[in-house]
């Protein structure tokens, strides 16, 4: 009855503020429904639909077949979550998300393996990370690939971390029947098995796994468009934080794409390059209220819980700042060293830097409606995934008797 009451008092708050400042709530959807079209949805798009073609032809079912000895004894994973790394990393948020509430739907994971692998799948995606961040806010493409790499190298510290102290519980049986059949053997069998099992035509697979998906970034698209608003909203109660020269925390703490926009072209007095790059690889390992709502979206009907996941992003967070702040110096010598025209130093205002560290942000400044967009990028992966599925497709063996493989 009070989490009713609270809500109900929050939704009549909103509602109020969305009356008084309709003008300011009309820019910020405008401003996320621009992210969403131009970067989300043609980002996420190929992968979404990829991972259901690739759970229906039965090819997850044989990659995690071959990898099971591999993530059985690193990380205490089943080998299908190497698959929900792989897109969770390669298509950004909730790609990951999705990826592991499927695999726990169909009981390939246990709640405990589901909730660890729920927090490490979850990762922005790399073209903005690279593309949009980079090239695009930054105008260093140099200053996207570190951010990357402070996020990436930040999440895979903490999964190796995570994967030392826990308690290992292995299955010898399991990773013997593996490995006494060949690799190309256990693959075919795998992939016939997971075929079988789903038994539908390509084109029935495809048309469920487009309009699957874009229902699923139709929800994705509501939650940035909601925490645009909200992070507009909520502008005049950190009034104190912004006099202070944090513009940016209320789009970093809603919007993980709007945060990083915001970050970007922060006018911090005094501010260094690497502090700001460390708030944005800080921002996208966060990944904002809208991220956690697109998570809680995707594992809904599951056992899986949100708490752990948002302390695990609060930790990769720091993480991700910290080390940012640390690699800054070295990486941007050797850039300097490998490119020294195409990266760091830099020319800023005028004046010739010799050292990435001396850059002072914003780097350059940029309106929102000079975002990036990742169409090309986008339609260009989608026809090469397609490609292959296509390939697969015309060389998958006819059906026969099932193999079932112990594990």
């Amino acid at each position: 009855m009070p989490k009713t009451i609270v809500l109900a008092v929050l939704s009549i708050l909103l509602v109020g503020s969305i009356i008084v400042r309709p003008d300011a709530s009309f820019q910020a959807s405008l401003q996320g429904l621009t992210v969403w079209w131009n970067i989300v949805f043609p980002g996420l798009l190929p992968f979404l639909v990829l991972y259901e073609i690739m759970l229906a032809f039965g090819l997850a079912h044989a990659i995690g077949t071959m990898l099971q000895p591999l993530m059985q004894r690193a990380l205490g994973l089943p080998g299908e979550a190497a698959l929900a790394l792989v897109f969770g990393w390669a298509g950004g948020y909730p790609a990951g998300s999705e990826a592991v509430a499927s695999l726990r739907k169909r009981e390939l994971l246990n709640r405990a393996q589901g909730q660890r692998l729920l927090s490490f799948a979850h990762m922005p995606n790399p073209l903005f990370m690279l593309v949009v961040i980079g090239a695009g806010f930054l105008h260093k493409p140099i200053a996207g690939m570190m951010i990357a790499a402070a996020v990436w190298v930040s999440a895979l510290w903490l999964l190796l971390m995570t994967s030392i102290f826990r308690q290992r519980k292995q299955a010898p049986a399991a990773q013997d029947q593996v490995r006494s059949s060949g690799w190309l053997s256990t693959f075919a069998h795998g992939l016939q098995s997971g075929r079988e099992q789903d038994g539908r035509s390509f084109g029935k697979v495809l048309g469920d796994a487009v309009s699957g998906s874009v229902q699923k970034l139709m929800v994705v698209g509501g939650f940035m468009i909601f925490a645009a608003v909200l992070a507009k909203l909520v502008e005049p109660l950190l009034a104190p934080l912004q006099k202070q020269g944090f513009s940016f925390i209320g789009a970093a703490f809603f919007e993980s794409h709007l945060g990083s926009y915001a970050a970007a072209i922060w006018n911090a007095p005094g501010g260094s390059a690497a502090f700001g790059c460390a708030v944005i690889a800080a921002i996208l390992a966060w990944s904002g209220l809208a991220g956690i709502l697109q998570t809680g979206y995707a594992i809904a009907g599951t056992d899986l819980r949100l708490l752990p996941f948002v302390i695990h992003r609060l930790n990769h967070a720091l993480h991700a700042f910290l080390l940012t702040l640390l690699l800054w110096r070295p990486l941007s010598w050797l850039a300097g060293k490998l490119a020294p025209e195409g990266g760091f130093p830099v020319m800023v205002s005028g004046r010739y830097y010799t050292s990435a560290a001396d850059v002072s942000m914003p780097m350059n400044t940029m309106t929102a409606s000079d975002l990036p967009v990742l169409w090309l990028y986008s339609i260009g992966s989608a026809a090469i995934l397609l490609t292959v599925m296509l390939i697969l497709y015309a060389f998958m063996p006819g059906k026969s008797k099932p193999i079932r493989i112990h594990r």
